[in-house]
């Protein structure tokens, strides 16, 4: 945990992390009367606050989620003062609207991270999500979902190869083609990778709503159709189908009668993931920082000082400790990547010790 410091600009508290000069708090997960919000995913965005405040993008999906809330938003990089304290928010590439928090206060500069991924040269490669900037800081909270050096991420291009192989073959064969993935953020994702010419694409209730407040808020898609419009037999063979996790096991699948399956997320990096998703393929696609990116965004800033949040914290405190950085940890309720659609804050899968390279106590992969 943190050792804080009188002047520190955030700090916890029972109900999330709170910035004391500028009285509000980032991400909370208590109900608060002003809340700074990194993005629309349930664990960073929850309902009961008063105030919300995010980034311009962020908007119609944040509305889509919490229904009728008090939203205030700012364009990337715009300044607002609260109490004294300039914030701005800026792109954290993790999904349509997501942002870093950029706090500025008595020569002081902290960068709450949210949850963010962060390609080779901040390159731009997921269409549907300005790509992560990097900014310099004084003290830099990061996430550390997948903070272990076994996380290293192919090229998009080379995944959406892989799964437009993996449905044509199965089109071919007159199979469905089932991607199960996170309605928000991860399906809008691979809509926008994938080849809509091998065939129809078939969304899950689910998926479909937030596909609209993709298109809304300007983002192309592909035609996307639901069960309920009346495919017929052999559209749905050919079809790909993108639907939560969560249907998984469910009747709502008997209807595309003999399918192929798959889960697309980083967790399938892990020897015995698909296996124990019980699924035929697993692509391994996340909105994270694999370990480089998050090495990468880390230095970019400059911070002396490195505050971790949920993921692999202790590993991740040992290297940065390592490489002669004040590394501490904040305990927060945040959850990262998950295996389930709903509810986002579920706890995510721990994996096996058999799964992963050996560690070091530095947290580096002899490998």
């Amino acid at each position: 945990m943190v050792a804080q410091c009188a002047d520190d600009l955030v700090v916890l508290r029972p109900e999330g992390m709170y910035c004391p000069p500028g009285d509000f708090f980032i991400d909370p997960w208590r109900p608060v009367e002003r809340a700074v919000i990194t993005h629309a995913h349930s664990d960073h965005a929850r309902s009961g606050h008063r105030r919300y405040l995010a980034a311009a993008p962020a908007a119609l999906v944040l509305k889509a989620r919490l229904g009728g809330i008090s939203l205030d938003t700012l364009a990337y990089g715009e300044p607002v003062t609260i109490n004294g304290v300039t914030v701005s928010l800026h792109p954290a590439g993790h999904v349509l609207g997501s942002a870093q928090v950029r706090i500025a206060h008595g020569g002081q500069v902290w960068v709450a991270s949210g949850d963010y991924k962060a390609g080779p040269g901040f390159a731009a490669e997921d269409a549907t999500c300005e790509a992560f900037e990097p900014l310099r800081c004084d003290t830099f909270i990061s996430e550390s979902t997948f903070g272990l050096p076994v996380y290293r991420w192919k090229p998009q291009s080379a995944i959406a190869a892989d799964i437009n192989a993996w449905w044509a073959a199965n089109a071919a064969a007159g199979r469905a083609s089932v991607l199960m993935a996170y309605s928000f953020g991860k399906a809008q994702r691979i809509l926008a990778m994938v080849d809509a010419g091998i065939g129809p694409i078939v969304c899950h209730g689910a998926t479909e709503n937030l596909n609209a407040a993709y298109r809304a808020s300007g983002v192309a898609l592909p035609a996307t159709r639901m069960v309920s419009d009346g495919l017929d037999r052999a559209d749905l063979r050919r079809a790909l189908v993108l639907a939560p996790p969560s249907v998984q096991g469910s009747t709502w699948l008997k209807r595309f009668g003999d399918y192929a399956d798959a889960f697309a997320s980083g967790w399938m990096q892990l020897r015995g993931a698909r296996r124990r998703n019980a699924v035929d393929r697993g692509f391994v696609l996340s909105d994270h920082a694999d370990w480089p990116g998050l090495m990468r965004a880390i230095a970019a800033t400059d911070a002396a000082r490195v505050i971790v949040t949920h993921g692999q914290v202790p590993v991740m405190v040992r290297w940065l400790q390592a490489q002669g950085l004040e590394a501490q940890a904040f305990e927060t309720e945040f959850a990262g990547e998950t295996g389930a659609e709903a509810p986002d804050t579920a706890e995510p899968a721990k994996p096996a010790a058999a799964d992963a390279a050996p560690i070091d106590e530095t947290g580096v992969s002899p490998a």
